[in-house]
């Protein structure tokens, strides 16, 4: 029997083969992409829980471009959702809005719900910080409804929603809202044992009572916060660490215990890693130092750490978009009006100091000079005391010479018997120390002497040289004087008792003349005087 060979249909079986094994190998390079697409997923959600962030995105990149290709829209979707996640946490809001909504458009075709919620949960903050509250709560509320018909339902993405909506609501300033939804989120989050979620929410807590004035309420949230974030292994603790110790800190400062405050933040400060600088509340810790170390008065610190805070700032500023964390930006808007009230009274210190310098330059060259006319004075006076006590001793030697008191009487002799008879009565009133009378005056002592009180003033002026007032106030000084040379009893006497003694109504009449005729005070010519008497005792 002869077989006949058909070459078509041998051309039709390679053919047929040849397309089976490509296809073959297809399927399996398909099996093979979708085994390495899902080991792609699983390392970027490494990196992302290590906080790795450069790496996460790297690797959620290839992810999306091999997802792209594959025509897989699941894990492009995830891509997205993960690298706007990474964006919210770095604040570049610009970037992680438009991977939410590229991650949005897709579920808008697959109608997936539940990741729906996970892009929201993102979307939500990027729109409060956005200063889109409204927008952004409209969103929390929808989703948080949409949640009980997903096997999120009191599962760890309920928890992360919860926690979420508390966000929006502190941004607004509705503490109540607050403490209702992170009242749920805390029961919760124990229950699951969800550690990460339940430091946060306490934080909120704790961050709602520091905004409403109860620091030490606040701080004992906080402090529950920073005792599970030391003792426990929660993955991105970095930033719920450094917020609350800026926090703590800011209760202690609030409460004026301002070397807790330093202490807690230095602490905080020296443990940050690199990359934890350039976050906000690592931001607002420099500047509540600043604010601390003005407090103490410490200039110099305040100045190194504002420093240190400005270019901190400067770079943070320069590196996010225009959108901003509303919780950093009020923070930081207290603290620098803070600084600038303290610097404003910092001058004024400052200025407080240059005038109270002056003044007391002032007052030391006041003093200096008060010193140099006060000692200046002093040996004047002693000059004029010693030659007022020549003068007395010299007068007394003259009263006491019989040959003097004869040359007197000639020196006086008046050829008006008128004259004669007054000027022997003005001697005899003064042996009578008549002039030591309070109502010893012009006309009293003319009747006195028998005569009118013009003819009186007229003679003393001629012949004593001196009109009346100064004529009696010149007795009274010359016996006060003496008596105070010779009565150690009559020096113990107060300036007003000797003034009445010696006929003045007031010590200001004493004083005045009694410096007039001789350049000193009273005061002064009696200290002398004791010293003089106690010093001739003790050589004696």
């Amino acid at each position: 029997m002869t077989i006949y060979s058909n070459p078509l249909l041998g051309k039709y079986l390679i053919f047929s083969l040849f397309f089976f094994w490509l296809n073959s190998f297809n399927i399996s390079a398909q099996e093979y992409d979708t085994n390495d697409l899902k080991e792609l997923e699983k390392q970027g959600m490494i990196f992302y829980k290590t906080e790795e962030y450069e790496k996460s995105i790297a690797t959620y990149n290839k992810l999306e471009t091999t997802a792209k290709k594959l025509n897989n829209a699941s894990l492009v979707c995830i891509s997205n959702i993960m690298k706007g996640h990474i964006y919210c946490r770095n604040g570049k809001n610009k970037e992680a809005l438009e991977n939410y909504y590229n991650a949005l458009d897709i579920i808008e075709k697959t109608g997936n719900v539940k990741n729906e919620i996970i892009v929201n949960s993102g979307l939500i903050i990027v729109l409060s910080r956005m200063n889109q509250n409204t927008k952004a709560k409209k969103i929390a509320l929808r989703s948080l409804k949409a949640i009980p018909s997903t096997t999120y339902h009191n599962k760890e993405n309920h928890v992360r929603f919860l926690t979420t909506l508390s966000d929006i609501y502190l941004d607004a300033e509705q503490y109540d809202s607050v403490l209702h939804y992170a009242k749920q989120g805390v029961e919760m989050s124990k229950s699951l044992k969800l550690d990460e979620l339940y430091v946060d929410l306490l934080i909120k807590k704790g961050m709602v009572f520091y905004y409403q004035k109860e620091y030490n309420k606040s701080l004992e949230y906080l402090f529950e916060a920073k005792e599970i974030l030391n003792n426990k292994q929660i993955n991105n603790k970095s930033y719920p660490t450094i917020r609350t110790n800026y926090f703590i800190a800011n209760c202690y400062y609030q409460k004026q215990s301002y070397d807790k405050a330093i202490n807690v933040l230095l602490n905080s400060i020296n443990s940050f890693e690199e990359s934890d600088k350039f976050k906000p509340p690592a931001i607002r810790s420099h500047l509540l130092l600043v604010n601390c170390y003005n407090q103490k008065g410490d200039y110099k610190e305040a100045m190194l750490w504002n420093t240190k805070y400005t270019a901190l700032n400067e770079y943070y500023l320069k590196d996010k978009d225009q959108t901003v964390d509303i919780i950093h930006q009020k923070e930081t808007n207290k603290l620098e009006q803070e600084i600038i009230i303290l610097e404003a009274k910092q001058t004024e210190e400052r200025q407080a100091k240059n005038r109270i310098f002056w003044i007391l330059l002032g007052t030391a060259i006041a003093l200096i000079c008060s010193v140099f006319l006060y000692f200046r004075k002093l040996r004047s006076n002693k000059t004029i005391f010693h030659k007022l006590m020549q003068e007395i001793d010299i007068l007394e030697a003259s009263k006491q010479n019989p040959i003097h008191k004869e040359e007197l009487k000639k020196e006086i002799t008046i050829d008006d018997q008128k004259v004669n008879e007054i000027i022997k009565g003005l001697e005899k009133l003064e042996m009578q120390e008549y002039f030591l009378r309070s109502d010893c005056n012009l006309r009293s002592m003319a009747k006195k002497l028998k005569t009118n009180a013009t003819y009186l003033s007229k003679t003393i002026n001629t012949h004593k040289e001196k009109n009346f007032t100064e004529y009696i106030n010149d007795l009274r000084i010359e016996y006060v004087l003496n008596r105070l040379k010779d009565d150690k009893k009559f020096r113990s006497y107060a300036i007003q008792s000797i003034a009445t003694e010696i006929g003045y109504k007031s010590s200001y009449s004493l004083v005045k003349h009694f410096k007039a005729k001789t350049g000193i005070n009273p005061s002064y010519y009696i200290k002398s005087l004791d010293k003089q008497f106690e010093a001739s005792e003790i050589k004696v």
